[in-house]
């Protein structure tokens, strides 16, 4: 195996879907498992981790309550993993549960701050 780097998967997912989501999360919980469980098996899982449905949002001028959206779009949670290349993450990423009920997956390689 060669010089492996480490990658972030960031899910995106509308508020409105995320409603939906929550109505059959049993049926996603197991796509989900599945979805982990093919990553650890590849022994390239590092960490996964699934945010609460509470945000504080701190600026300069403000504290704020609330989970910051984008173009209606939230983060609801990553996962890292470790790759050669990212074309092989892609891959991976392509096929990510949160697809399957209109969400996103940002791909992005970490970088350790020394």
């Amino acid at each position: 195996m060669g010089n492996l780097k480490e990658f972030m998967l960031i899910f995106r997912i509308s508020k409105s879907e995320y409603t939906t989501v929550k109505e059959n999360d049993a049926v996603l919980h197991q796509e989900w498992k599945k979805y982990i469980a093919m990553i650890a098996a590849q022994v390239k899982l590092v960490n996964v981790s699934r945010l609460s449905d509470e945000a504080v949002v701190i600026s300069e001028q403000s504290v704020e309550n609330k989970i910051p959206d984008e173009d209606d779009l939230s983060i609801n949670g990553n996962l890292t993993l470790k790759s050669e290349t990212i074309e092989e993450v892609i891959l991976i990423a392509k096929k990510c549960p949160i697809l399957l009920i209109g969400g996103t997956v940002e791909v992005r390689e970490t970088i350790t701050i020394k």
